[in-house]
């Protein structure tokens, strides 16, 4: 998370996760600059590293050894990760566009997104080739081609595009790869058939001779045959064509070559090469504007040119950190100048390699061993994080320089400030951020926020009752835009769980003090994010307050609107002896994000925590209304016992949970092992008294999550034993991909815990 007690001065916005920026961020969480806030726009949660990409996709390595978790070094840097596709940059408003959320401010930008294969320039190429980027998508299509391998055995040609060194060392690995697979299922490898294609009148046009021989030599002994001078004009699905009218049969074809820069560059007004290409300075700063640098693959430098290769995306990463924060201190970049020959180590699929550098050339498995050595501890520096107490340095450190309104405002927000009325948000800054926002109208809603006033004026139509709730938290994520979501859809909960429809809500929230433009800016990503779940719920935001604090936080009191008739009402208690338990949502965010602030999870583990909490409960709510549900509450910050224990005690059943049915969050058993728990969690477990058999259960990994406190849970509900199938059945295919029944509601017996606990 953010440094609270340090203002927003300046923003600093990467775009994309390559090598030069995890290198940023890195150097940026060891020195962190005051008053500089690091934002990384990026659409995947694990970056690879292209070095080791062979070598995965030959069997060596596993996903994780060959991808750095971004989410967690964007946290180790103080920095904000935001989960989504940059498509385009606004330069004179100094915002970059994204796909699926509101536009992000910057006072520097950098880009580093690598290159993209131009699989259009070959028709039909798009629809049926893989490219080898972005790697996300090759991997799922080589995921299944490994597992359609497996499944199914039997005569396959899989053609390989591109004669470069990373066409040349992939196919190697997929043909180690795929002859091994088959051989332990006891199948002839030689039903797979290999074929590279290169425009090129030889392999690695750009390596010495004894290299391109030693790879020609290479192909030959392994039965790959190669078609040199064969420039590839048209795939379709049985295979590709070539210039001179050949049509070459293949069941798959994987595209690694003719890499160019995204096409949303073109819109940004930046001066691109002839390959689409970002043209940069020496100083890494674009040749069109010093405020956007450029770094890796998209990078092409006027005064040295250079080959695409992952070394210059590694070395650019520290000349890049320096020269953003000179620039954001006024100071003058100082020049990169890219080394002529580098150290290329080429893998044969087998551990084995070849080593190019100039004119020299060498192999052996000793080289594949260094290799493997390098590119471990490359993964090693960005993965192996040290603690976050121990990070950065104590001695003084530059700030960044203001003159004007905004030093008088950066004065304004360290002094002490003012409390009562005095810490409320200036208007001004409120009414900014708020004017792009429309809450979804209502007939109802007599005065809100289209017609402000002292207070919100709603009609409760007749025939109707008013349920009222109020949910208030800080932020656990560093994203104002997705923790707008989850706090509206936390207080959402309490509505749904009792049947009702969503109303109205007034918002509550405190944003740390930084330049009025920083405040703007977060106040509108907050409430950008709540209004995309309250609008989406019919749920018109009416009013709110807006104050200072050191932490970001966010709260809402929703009303709702219900049928004022008997048995409209779903309640906790109402729960029948014979009803099954059924959870709509998996458990465990409690203690993965107290694991996530201590650089303990992976960044896929939040991924999906935050994406369930953002899901509504809304059609689950109407889903087990309509299946008789005798009772419902949502899971929150008791924990799942708790709540169960809520719902026994009114009802005056027992219930019994199987703990092996529990639906958990990835990630959440191997946190809670690990003893990382939340702060709520000992709170919880003082309910432990309610458990009937503690001895017999609490060895089990899942023992700890019936305690886990949980933001935005799903629904918990008592279902009539014969219409459980059918209700699980609907959620599923509502979206509620992890219900499941978990237990079942007992007669009360003699004992005084109601809770029985099963392994």
């Amino acid at each position: 998370m953010q440094d609270s007690t340090q203002p927003v001065l300046r923003d600093i916005i990467l775009i994309g996760g390559g090598h030069s920026h995890v290198g940023v961020l890195r150097r940026f969480g060891m020195k962190p600059v005051p008053g500089v806030r690091l934002t990384l726009i990026c659409r995947d949660t694990h970056t690879p590293y292209s070095g080791m990409l062979p070598g995965y996709v030959a069997g060596h390595y596993s996903y994780d050894d060959v991808h750095i978790d971004l989410r967690r070094l964007a946290e180790f840097a103080g920095a904000r990760f935001l989960r989504t596709e940059a498509i385009g940059v606004d330069r004179e408003g100094r915002r970059v566009l994204c796909s699926d959320r509101p536009a992000v401010p910057y006072d520097r930008l950098s880009i580093n997104i690598g290159s993209t294969p131009r699989v259009t320039d070959s028709a039909g190429a798009a629809d049926h080739a893989v490219a080898v980027k972005p790697i996300h998508r090759f991997n799922d299509r080589w995921l299944a081609l490994l597992e359609r391998v497996r499944t199914n055995p039997g005569p396959m040609h899989i053609a390989v595009v591109g004669g470069g060194a990373g066409g040349v060392e992939l196919l190697l690995a997929m043909h180690h790869r795929l002859r091994n697979e088959l051989q332990a299922l006891g199948c002839d490898p030689d039903l797979l058939a290999f074929t590279l294609f290169t425009r090129g009148g030889a392999v690695l046009p750009t390596h010495a001779p004894n290299v391109r021989q030693r790879f020609t030599r290479v192909l030959a002994e392994r039965g790959i045959a190669v078609h040199c001078n064969a420039e590839v004009t048209g795939v379709d699905a049985t295979g590709l064509s070539t210039l001179d009218g050949q049509h070459h049969a293949a069941d798959e074809v994987v595209w690694v070559t003719r890499a160019g820069g995204a096409d949303w560059l073109r819109d940004t007004g930046l001066a691109l090469d002839d390959s689409g290409f970002i043209q940069v300075t020496d100083t890494l700063q674009t040749v069109t504007d010093a405020n956007v640098f450029a770094a890796g693959d998209i990078a092409s430098m006027v005064n040295h040119p250079r080959e695409k290769a992952g070394v210059f995306a590694v070395r650019q990463g520290r000349p890049l950190a320096r020269n953003l924060r000179l620039s954001l201190m006024d100071r003058e970049p100082v020049p990169y100048r890219p080394q002529r020959h580098w150290l290329a180590l080429i893998s044969t699929g087998d551990q084995y390699a070849v080593a190019s550098r100039g004119p020299f050339g060498a192999e052996g498995r000793a080289l594949w061993r260094y290799k493997d050595w390098i590119d471990r501890r490359f993964i090693a520096r960005f993965n192996d994080l040290p603690a976050m107490e121990e990070r950065g340095s104590t001695g003084p450190r530059p700030r960044v320089p203001l003159e004007g309104e905004e030093a008088r405002q950066a004065i304004s927000a360290v002094a002490m400030r003012c409390g009562g009325c005095g810490a409320k948000v200036g208007a001004s800054t409120l009414s900014n951020a708020l004017g792009a926002l429309q809450p979804v109208a209502r007939d109802d809603v007599l005065i809100g926020l289209h017609a402000p006033d002292d207070a919100a004026v709603v009609r409760v139509p007749p025939g109707k009752a008013m349920v009222h709730t109020v949910d208030f938290f800080r932020a656990f994520v560093d994203d104002p835009y997705v923790f707008g979501q989850v706090a509206a859809n936390h207080a959402l909960g309490d509505i749904f769980a009792m049947g009702a429809e969503a109303q109205t809500a007034t918002a509550v929230a405190t944003v740390p003090q930084g330049l009025e433009a920083k405040v703007e800016d977060t106040v509108y990503q907050l409430m950008a994010g709540a209004l995309d779940i309250l609008n989406d719920a019919g749920c018109a935001l009416v009013g709110g307050h807006t104050g200072e604090g050191r932490e970001l936080a966010l709260g809402f009191a929703v009303n709702g609107l219900i049928d004022d008739e008997p048995g409209r009402i779903m309640r906790k208690g109402g729960m029948q002896a014979g009803d099954v338990l059924v959870l709509t949502k998996p458990i465990g965010t409690g203690t993965l994000f107290a694991a996530h602030a201590r650089l303990a999870t992976r960044g896929r583990w939040i991924d999906e925590a935050l994406q369930s909490m953002r899901h509504s409960n809304r059609l689950a709510a109407e889903c087990l209304h309509r299946r008789g549900a005798n009772a419902c509450t949502d899971l929150t910050g008791f924990g799942l016992l708790g709540h169960l224990v809520e719902m026994t005690r009114p009802s005056a059943v027992d219930a019994t949970l199987e703990l092996s049915a529990l639906p958990i969050l990835e990630g959440a058993e191997e946190t809670v092992a690990a003893g990382i728990l939340s702060s709520l969690q000992p709170a919880n477990v003082r309910l432990r008294r309610a458990i009937r058999n503690p001895e017999t259960v609490i060895d089990h990994p899942r023992y700890p999550l019936v305690f886990d406190p949980q933001t935005a849970g799903g629904l918990l509900a008592s279902i009539p034993a014969d219409q459980a199938q059918a209700c699980v059945s609907e959620l599923k295919a509502l979206g509620y991909h992890r219900t499941a029944v978990i237990g079942h509601v007992d007669a009360q017996g003699d004992a005084l815990e109601p809770i029985q606990l099963n392994p």
